[in-house]
């Protein structure tokens, strides 16, 4: 134990001993740690830089600048070597400083190797394990290198924070004044008006069992019980996203209600043939041709995104909830149906397997696997490879099932990523 450590120490098992403790079980020894110089010097964690290696300072200061001056209570995210802890207690307005821990070995490496008394002591302070609370918590600032060195007990909220600094970058495609929006918002609103209205499908299923099926390569696992499922009389709702739909077909496997939101989504996803008997649910921006071929019944909604204000002005319809994915208003549609639990096929926000998509070559709905630079942790606990937007769609959906505790959600697959909120389901998974 070295001396830095023991002073430390000290201080944290003084103020916060469950966090202490804790921290005296990390295994800082696994960790490759380096000293990096240029004009100055940081820490390199298993190839990571912490901090600039130019000026710290000047980096913190960098970063106290993107939250707001006069804020009582911030959060930081990930302990750093203390620099943008230091800036931000210098302000004479900060009440409360939340320092979220996101690797508790790098930062017991820090407490041996640097002083870090100087902000552990401000009675200001206040220290925890960031996967500790659930939910992120505003206004924060995320050291970018401890989202990349994130544990695994903090991955969950490592997402969180991730899917949040890029909202905005995200949703940039989707403004009212984009003039291909627009465009295609115009070619469909003849549709809209002779299409019906989603809300009709609402409480047409009050406490019943509705199965939601994504296109995750687990899917493939359940071919043969859906199928045998489908052909009974009595059996829960089949409810599709649009890219399960032709893997479902050629599989002998009709769904009930197909669910579609895309504009990129073609008569190659949603071939027209045999759709009779199958309803479409649909935002305005799917590609009308879609539209017109489809022979099932069509039901238009809207999400809440300022995309449809002037045609939900126009022509009121039902709002689903959109989340960056169809599987959201997907879910969505079932609850609002009055299912009292919703069973999840193919929702593995993942890879696993080294497969993109069930009933689909790799690349042909997105990035190839190859291009996958990131992970989440599966039903059994494991790292198993995705991308980035497939963390954001998940966490998003652990939010909306959170605020809906009177339904029972059940992933059928622990192949996937390991989604909150919800029970394996004893027959499936």
């Amino acid at each position: 134990m070295s001396e830095f450590f023991q002073s430390n120490a000290e201080v944290i098992l003084r103020r916060w001993p469950a966090v202490a403790e804790r921290l005296l079980a990390e295994d800082s020894g696994a960790l490759q740690a380096d000293l990096v110089e240029g004009l100055g010097s940081t820490l390199s964690i298993n190839g990571i830089q912490l901090t600039s290696r130019h000026d710290r300072t000047r980096e913190a200061r960098l970063q106290a600048d993107s939250l707001p001056a006069d804020s009582p209570a911030m959060h930081v995210y990930g302990t750093g070597l203390g620099d943008l802890q230091l800036e931000l207690l210098q302000r004479p307005g900060v009440e409360r400083l939340h320092v979220h821990i996101l690797n508790g070995a790098v930062f017991a490496l820090v407490l041996q190797l640097l002083d870090q008394q100087a902000w552990l002591a401000d009675s200001r302070v206040e220290l925890h394990y960031a996967a500790d609370l659930r939910e992120i918590c505003l206004p924060f600032f995320a050291l970018p290198s401890e989202l990349v060195l994130a544990d695994d007990y903090n991955a969950k909220i490592r997402d969180r924070l991730i899917s949040e600094t890029h909202l905005a970058f995200n949703n940039r495609e989707f403004v009212a004044d984009n003039p291909e929006i627009a465009e295609r918002l115009q070619d469909n609103i003849q549709q809209v008006r002779a299409d019906s209205d989603a809300a009709q499908l609402f409480a047409t299923h009050t406490g019943e069992p509705v199965f939601v099926i994504a296109t995750g390569p687990s899917l493939e696992q359940h071919f043969e019980a859906l199928r045998s499922i489908r052909s009974q009389h009595a059996r829960p709702l089949f409810i599709c996203v649009d890219t399960a739909y032709r893997p479902l077909m050629a599989q002998g496997i009709k769904p009930d209600v197909v669910v579609s939101i895309d504009q990129r989504i073609s008569l190659q996803h949603l071939p027209a043939d045999d759709s009779a008997g199958t309803a479409l649910v649909y935002m305005p921006l799917v590609d009308p041709v879609v539209l017109s071929g489809w022979e099932g019944k069509r039901y238009v909604a809207y999400s809440a995104s300022p995309v449809f204000r002037e045609l939900r002005e126009q022509l009121p319809r039902a709002e689903l909830h959109v989340g960056g994915s169809v599987i959201h208003p997907a879910v969505d549609l079932a609850v609002k149906m009055g299912a009292a639990r919703v069973t999840l096929f193919g929702a593995d926000f993942a890879f696993p397997n080294n497969k993109t998509h069930a009933g689909w070559s790799d690349g042909d709905l997105g990035p190839q696997l190859g291009a996958s630079r990131h992970w989440v942790l599966d039903g059994h606990g494991q790292r198993v490879k995705t991308q980035l937007n497939f963390r954001s769609y998940l966490c998003e959906l652990e939010r909306y099932i959170a605020a809906r505790p009177h339904v029972e959600f059940y992933n059928s697959s622990r192949a996937g990523a390991m989604i909150t909120g919800t029970i394996f389901h004893p027959e499936f998974s």
